[in-house]
C-alpha cells in the first residue's frame, strides 16, 4: 500500500506540475522518498538505468532532429503540399492529414507528430477560413493518429523503445512484426475518423489561398540535408540491428550531424536556426523523469504488484495466442489510461518477465500486445500520456479548449475499434512470421 500511495502521489505531481514544476523533478522526488522509506533500494538504480537509458536518449535525440526540421520548415512545407493535394475539398484533405501524421509519427515519434504538426495544421485551417467545428475534426485527427499509428518502428514511440530494449528485440525483428499491424491500425483509424467527421470536414476551400510550399522553407541547407540524413538514419537502424548497436547511438549521430549542418560548422556562412534555442527546447527533463518514475514503478514491483498482474497474464497465456493478445493488450490499455503509459509499459514488461514457462510464441504475443495497449490505451483519457497533456496545452494556447469530458467522449469512440482491430492483426500476423523473442 505504501508503494502504491507513493506512486499515485508522484503521478499526481507529474500530471499537475504545480507552479510549473518539471516532470523530472516530481518523478525524482518520488524516487528519493521511495529510497528513503526502503520501498526501492540503491542497488535497484543500476537496474532501472539499464532499462531506460537507451530509450531516453533516443527520444531526446529524435526530438532534437524534429525541432531542427521544424525550424527549417520541413513540416510546414509537407503540410502545405498535402493541403494542395486535397484539391479544395475537406473530405479529401482529412485522410491526407491523417496519412501525413502517420508518416511523421513513424519516423519522428508520436510526440513529434502531435506537438509539431498540430499547430501547423491549425494555422493552415485558419488561413483557409475553416469554421471551428470543421477545424476541430482535423485537430482531433492529428492528435489521435500520432498515437494510433506509433507502432511500426522501435523509434516511433518511447514505449516501443523501452519494450524493445527490455526484451532485446532487434530493430528489424520489431519492424517485421509491427509494420503490417500498424497499417491495420492506420486503416481503421482512417475509417473511424472518416465515419465520425466526414460531414463535419466536408468543406470546400480555395487552394489559391494557400501559401506556396517553398515559402515555408526557412533554412534551405538543413531542408536539403534532411532527406539524405533521414534515409541514412533509417538504413543505419536496420544495418546495425544484427550487431546489437543501441538505437540511441545511431539517433544521436543523426542529431549531431543535423546540428552541425544547421550550425554551419566548417563554413563561413551564418546559421539560420538558433541552435541554442533548439537544444534548450529539447526534453532534457525526460532523462530525469525516466529514471525517477521507473524507480517509483520498480517500488511497485518490489511490493509485489507485478506478481499480481503476472498471475492475470498467466491465465491469459493458458488459453492460447488470441486470449493472451487480447487479455494483455486490453489490460495494458486500461492501466495506461489510468496510470499513464510510461509506468504501465514497465509494469507490463516486468509482469511478462515473471512468466518464464510460457511458450515463446505466446510470450512474444504478450510482449507486443503490451506495447499496443500502452501505445493506444492512453487515448482513452487525457492523463494516459504526457504527450496528450502537452497537446491539450498547446491547443489551449492557440485558443482551442478541449475539456477532459469532451476528450474522453471522443477517445472512447475512436480508441476501442482501433485497439480491437490492432490486437486482432497481432494474433493473426505473429504466427505467420514465426516466434523470435530475441532480435
Amino acid at each position: 500500500m505504501l508503494a502504491l500511495a507513493l506512486f499515485i502521489a508522484t503521478l499526481i505531481f507529474v500530471i499537475w506540475q504545480p507552479r510549473g514544476l518539471g516532470i523530472g523533478w516530481s518523478a525524482m522526488a518520488g524516487a528519493f522518498v521511495d529510497l528513503a522509506l526502503g520501498v526501492v533500494h540503491w542497488r535497484n538504480i543500476p537496474t532501472v538505468w539499464h532499462i531506460v537509458w537507451n530509450a531516453t536518449f533516443t527520444f531526446v535525440a529524435l526530438i532534437i532532429i524534429s525541432l531542427l526540421l521544424d525550424e527549417a520548415g520541413l513540416f510546414r512545407w509537407a503540410a502545405l503540399h498535402v493541403a494542395r493535394w486535397g484539391r479544395g475539398r475537406g473530405r479529401i484533405l482529412l485522410p491526407l492529414i491523417v496519412l501525413l501524421g502517420a508518416a511523421i509519427a513513424a519516423v519522428f515519434a508520436n510526440d513529434g507528430a502531435a506537438l509539431l504538426l498540430t499547430p501547423i495544421v491549425m494555422a493552415i485551417l485558419v488561413s483557409l477560413e475553416f469554421p471551428p467545428a470543421a477545424a476541430l475534426a482535423f485537430i482531433i485527427a492529428t492528435g489521435f493518429v500520432a498515437d494510433t499509428t506509433s507502432l511500426p518502428l522501435v523509434i516511433s514511440n518511447l514505449v516501443n523503445i523501452v519494450s524493445a530494449n527490455f526484451f532485446k528485440i532487434g530493430f528489424t525483428r520489431y519492424a517485421t512484426v509491427m509494420v503490417p499491424i500498424d497499417v491495420v491500425s492506420l486503416i481503421v483509424t482512417l475509417a473511424v475518423l472518416g465515419t465520425m467527421y466526414h460531414r463535419t470536414a466536408d468543406r470546400t476551400y480555395v487552394v489559391a489561398a494557400l501559401d506556396v510550399p517553398a515559402s515555408a522553407i526557412r533554412d534551405p541547407l538543413v531542408f536539403r540535408a534532411a532527406w539524405p540524413v533521414l534515409l541514412l538514419l533509417l538504413a543505419a537502424y536496420f544495418i546495425t540491428a544484427p550487431f546489437g548497436v543501441p538505437v540511441s547511438f545511431v539517433t544521436i549521430i543523426g542529431a549531431v550531424a543535423l546540428l552541425a549542418i544547421a550550425g554551419r560548422l566548417g563554413t563561413r556562412s551564418a546559421p539560420v536556426i538558433d541552435i541554442h534555442r533548439v537544444l534548450r527546447g529539447a526534453p532534457w527533463q525526460v532523462v530525469i523523469f525516466s529514471l525517477g518514475m521507473y524507480l517509483v514503478v520498480y517500488g511497485l514491483r518490489n511490493a509485489g504488484l507485478t506478481n499480481d498482474i503476472a498471475r492475470a497474464l498467466r491465465l491469459f497465456a493458458a488459453h492460447g495466442i488470441w486470449t493472451a493478445s487480447f487479455g494483455t493488450g486490453i489490460l495494458a490499455a486500461l492501466l495506461s489510461s489510468i496510470m499513464n503509459n510510461m509506468p504501465s509499459v514497465l509494469v507490463g514488461a516486468l509482469a511478462i518477465n515473471h512468466l518464464p514457462h510460457v511458450a515463446p510464441p505466446i510470450r512474444e504475443a504478450m510482449i507486443y500486445a503490451n506495447i499496443i495497449g500502452c501505445d493506444l490505451g492512453p487515448k482513452f483519457t487525457p492523463i494516459g500520456s504526457l504527450a496528450t497533456l502537452l497537446w491539450l496545452h498547446v491547443l489551449a494556447q492557440k485558443g482551442t479548449t478541449i475539456t477532459w469530458g469532451k476528450y474522453m467522449k471522443i477517445g472512447l469512440l475512436i480508441t476501442p475499434p482501433v485497439l480491437i482491430a490492432t490486437l486482432t492483426a497481432l494474433a493473426l500476423w505473429l504466427p505467420i512470421v514465426g516466434s523470435s523473442t530475441h532480435g
